[in-house]
């Protein structure tokens, strides 16, 4: 029989992070039995904490990314549109810490993960409190409401608050942290929050071979929709499923990256160095690039290692995307703290953002403003489509003129009048559709951040809307199904691929107007006729059934046979 060992099973070392105090009010220490102190936290501390950590995280980002996103445009090996993406992003954070345009038009879900020490006395409910800092930051900023209340199994409504949040409190139990309350805030948006996922696997792939080969074929399919570059992570093993998938999405926040680097018979968790070498040197050579081909699909990424029943391998994979938002925050004896982000972004901007660049375009896929097809919107739909069908798929284009958008509920809509044989809507005939919803518009500006959403959810519509001379030019992030490649090889269309993440840039530079034409009782999803000057997109899918993401998936490693066989 084997000794009672204990060790926590994801054992974080000495935290680095540097953090900011935001006050020391609502904060004090009481003494009590056997001379013990006591930390007390009002609930104002809490609501004021979580206000503070999420208008800070719609703005600002880590110092670490930021110097990642930048390594992009000094890096010989990366592609011109991995620069070019880049270099976007560096300019859409250095407009969202204005603190005016969030840097993604999806604000996300707001998730709440704290630790209480065994001293730390509350009155009340914590949670009440910390939902209402969710609540009081979305209503106050020029955020974005996206949560549906279930009102039946089949109708929803918006709450008009982003209320519900996620919200999960647990007992810290551990020595030395009694009079401490430690918290993760994350705001995550539908786009990487999609691409989490966890699959069920055996034993027979715990070998560097079979292991690499499954990881190449997951991470292929991650595709771009959620706004690379990423930070990548991997979970082996796990106590249960949903573990697995909690502790990935912990690690992709990089807050778990000071487990131990090696395992133990305690069965604690680790994180593998040597295969998150190996796995990146993967996503750099897989050819997908910050979102439009080339080396940056990833920024890092980090595996860590959990003990399994033997009956069961689970492997959970999750992403952050180039929004990578989220922050750390304590309260201790000496007040109230949160992570310190990046308030000065435009330092790592290039001193000249676009014209140093011009020498190294090649006309189509570069980084600076000579390099893009300028396409005339307020033309007839025919001459945008023969003008878009001189060009091949990866065509940088800078677009300007009308964009009708509309995603996810409109497309239900309009498809039931199609159903029920009335015609398309002559606004979907003459203008390209941009899939997308705003966050709120900041007063005397045309547009709150107004990013792409994924092309993806629209795939099944886009047959029925073009044979019925709809949406020939389709506007969006990510990749999209072979339906959507067939459907524009039948009927003549195009789909054109849009920079994921830069929204605040996009509302400040490129929308110039914006006005409600259809469904205006349902927001953000309602359809929007918007003007655009020198939008950056891509052509991704064209009309002779080129799609530029089409052979990203095909895996490439192959397992080989031991020698004699």
């Amino acid at each position: 029989m084997a000794d009672f060992l204990y060790e926590d099973l994801l054992p974080i070392g000495e935290d680095p992070t540097e953090y900011r105090l935001l006050t020391t009010e609502g904060v004090s220490t009481v003494e009590g039995p056997d001379g013990r102190t006591f930390l007390q936290v009002e609930p104002e501390a809490l609501r004021l904490l979580t206000e503070t950590a999420l208008h800070d995280i719609s703005h600002y980002l880590r110092t670490d990314h930021l110097k990642q996103v930048a390594k992009i445009l000094d890096d010989p090996e990366a592609s011109n549109n991995d620069k070019f993406v880049a270099l976007d992003l560096l300019k859409n954070a250095a407009i969202a810490a204005g603190g005016v345009l969030p840097m993604c038009q999806d604000t996300g879900t707001a998730i709440v993960m704290g630790k209480r020490g065994q001293h730390v006395l509350t009155p009340g409910d914590d949670e009440r409190s910390i939902a209402r800092g969710v609540y009081d930051a979305f209503t106050r900023l020029n955020l974005r409401y996206s949560q549906n209340a279930p009102l039946t199994m089949w109708d929803e409504k918006n709450t008009g608050s982003n209320l519900p949040a996620q919200i999960e409190l647990y007992a810290d139990t551990a020595a030395g942290h009694e009079n401490a309350y430690k918290f993760l805030f994350m705001a995550k948006g539908g786009g990487s929050a999609n691409k989490s996922y966890l699959y069920q696997e055996t034993k027979a792939i715990l070998n560097p071979d079979s292991m690499m080969q499954f990881l190449e074929a997951k991470i292929r399919s991650l595709g771009t929709a959620a706004c690379p570059p990423y930070h990548l992570a991997i979970v082996v093993g796990g106590t249960s499923a949903e573990f697995a998938l909690k502790t990935a999405k912990y690690a992709s926040a990089h807050y778990l990256d000071e487990l131990p680097t090696e395992g133990a018979i305690t069965g604690r968790g680790f994180r593998d160095h040597e295969l998150e070498k190996r796995v990146f040197e993967l996503t750099q050579e897989i050819g997908i690039g910050a979102q439009f081909g080339g080396k940056y699909f990833c920024h890092d990424v980090r595996v860590v290692r959990l003990p399994r029943h033997g009956a069961s391998l689970p492997v959970a994979i999750a992403v952050s995307c180039s929004a990578d938002r989220q922050a750390k925050a304590k309260i201790t004896p000496e007040g109230v703290f949160l992570e310190k982000l990046e308030f000065d972004p435009g330092r790592f901007l290039p001193d000249v953002t676009d014209a140093q660049l011009d020498a190294e375009t090649d006309g189509i896929s570069g980084t600076g403003k000579g390099a893009a097809v300028k396409i005339d919107l307020t033309k007839p739909m025919p001459e945008i489509l023969a003008e878009l069908s001189k060009h091949p798929v990866k065509t940088r284009l800078s677009l300007t003129g009308p964009l009708v958008v509309a995603r996810d509920i409109a497309h239900a809509k309009i498809k039931e009048r199609l159903d029920a044989g009335e015609e398309m809507p002559q606004y979907l005939k003459d203008h390209p559709v941009y899939y997308a919803g705003p966050a709120k518009t900041p007063e005397g500006m045309p547009s709150g951040s107004f990013g792409p959403t994924t092309a993806g959810r629209m795939d099944s519509y886009v047959e029925q809307f073009q044979a019925a001379g709809g949406s020939m030019v389709m506007l969006a992030k990510g990749n999209r199904s072979k339906q959507v490649t067939d459907a524009c090889d039948t009927h003549g269309g195009f789909y054109l691929g849009s920079i994921g993440g830069p929204a605040a840039r996009l509302a400040q530079d490129c929308i110039k107007n914006v006005e409600i034409i259809e469904y205006e009782e349902l927001g953000m999803e309602a359809v929007w006729k918007i003007d655009v000057e020198d939008f950056p997109a891509f052509i991704v899918v064209d009309d002779k059934g080129n799609d530029f993401f089409a052979h990203t998936g095909e895996v490439t490693l192959t397992i080989g046979k031991r020698p004699g066989l």
